[in-house]
């Protein structure tokens, strides 16, 4: 699984008109799933990212994991992160998981991350969606739970 964080002051997902998740200070997440992966990878994703220090101290410094400095979760899924684009002009999405596959541990990531105590919010699994955020930092990681 691969996830990009992005550190936000303010995001938001829609589908279709509707508003679907939205949080306040936080992060966001683009979560991808390739055909290896497994529960494995979702817990150890949702544990790291959940104490990933990137949030500041009273100096300024990266010291506080989002458990620490509170904030939420907007959890959005992202086939297309596992898009190889080294050969001709039009990505290939062979290396991301079968949809009945990706879903269920796209799903069982976000539930580990509650499990947490974050509150996660969520897109639509597999809509077309529009995602607005306020990056905060800018802050923005990936995080890869092969690497």
């Amino acid at each position: 699984m691969k996830v990009v964080v992005q550190r936000s002051k303010k995001a938001s997902v829609t589908v279709e008109g509707e508003i679907t998740g939205q949080i306040e200070k936080g992060l966001v997440l683009l979560v991808g799933v390739t055909h290896a992966d497994g529960e494995e990878d979702a817990s150890f994703l949702a544990d790291k990212i959940a104490n990933l220090r990137i949030f500041e101290d009273e100096s300024g410094k990266m010291n506080y994991s989002l458990l620490e400095a509170g904030g939420d979760i907007l959890s959005i899924s992202q086939f297309t992160l596992y898009g190889d684009c080294r050969k001709g002009r039009r990505p290939n999405f062979m290396n991301a998981a079968r949809p009945e596959v990706a879903e269920g541990l796209y799903e069982s990531f976000n539930e580990r991350l509650r499990e947490k105590g974050l509150n996660v919010q969520t897109g639509r699994f597999g809509a077309m969606m529009d995602v607005s955020l306020i990056n905060d930092g800018p802050v923005t990681l990936i995080v890869d739970s092969k690497a």
